[in-house]
């Protein structure tokens, strides 16, 4: 039943810009490290001549929580403005389909979208750097990977929050201020406690204690989704 919903709900957002926003974050960000690089392209060479993937890595790695949360937000927004813009709430859910699959969808929906951000991210990433003369064979391939994917698991409990914001209330501005201010927040993750959501990101790339922050990610995210999915199935619709 879920997949069904799932099904109908790629169809909702053809031509709503979701596609578009989710190429848009990971792309710009390597476009900026690129004139970052460019510009001081002899002075962070020589900085990084002993590793420059992981200097390339480095400098990108700080802004993907800014972005991840950025973007959880807008996608969780434009998805459920969806339904909210035309009203049909009512139509959608009296459909012979459960409450538990339709917010299921939802929530498969964003992961896979911010999922295909991620690897866009590893790609444009390893593109500037074989454009900067970095050399594809000592590519770090598992980095490219981990630096997009195992920030977005730590980061669940911030897709699982906005998502449930996003599909349960009409005025998506107290949703996105949260996000933004989420977004802003981070910029400083360093200098919080290791216990604070924001700081998970960066602690899950570059540690200490990595598999425990992305299980932490993993468990909270589960948790706010079932109370979010149990908010939703109870809640009335307009």
């Amino acid at each position: 039943m879920m997949f069904r919903a799932l099904s109908a709900d790629w169809l909702k957002i053809r031509g709503k810009g979701i596609w578009f926003l989710a190429a848009l974050g990971p792309i710009g960000l390597a476009a900026m490290q690129g004139l970052n690089f460019g510009l001081r392209y002899d002075y962070l060479m020589k900085s990084y001549a002993a590793d420059p993937w992981g200097g390339l890595l480095e400098n990108v790695l700080f802004y993907v929580p800014i972005a991840l949360f950025l973007g959880i937000t807008l996608v969780c927004s434009l998805m459920a403005n969806v339904e909210h813009q035309l009203s049909s709430w009512k139509q959608l859910l009296a459909l012979p389909i459960s409450r538990t699959a339709v917010f299921s969808a939802k929530f498969v929906q964003a992961f896979l979208i911010l999922c295909v951000s991620c690897l866009l991210l590893s790609i444009s990433t390893a593109v500037l750097g074989i454009i900067l003369g970095m050399g594809a064979e000592q590519m770090p391939y598992m980095d490219l990977l981990r630096i997009g994917f195992v920030q977005l698991f730590a980061a669940l409990p911030m897709l699982a929050f906005q998502l449930w914001m996003s599909l349960t209330l009409k005025n998506q501005g107290i949703a996105v201020g949260i996000g933004i201010t989420a977004s802003v927040v981070s910029m400083f993750a360093l200098q919080f406690p290791d216990w604070m959501p924001l700081k998970w990101p960066l602690l899950a790339y570059m540690g200490p204690g990595e598999v425990k922050v992305i299980g932490a990610g993993l468990l909270l995210g589960a948790v706010i989704t079932c109370v979010g999915l149990i908010h939703f199935n109870r809640k009335d619709v307009d």
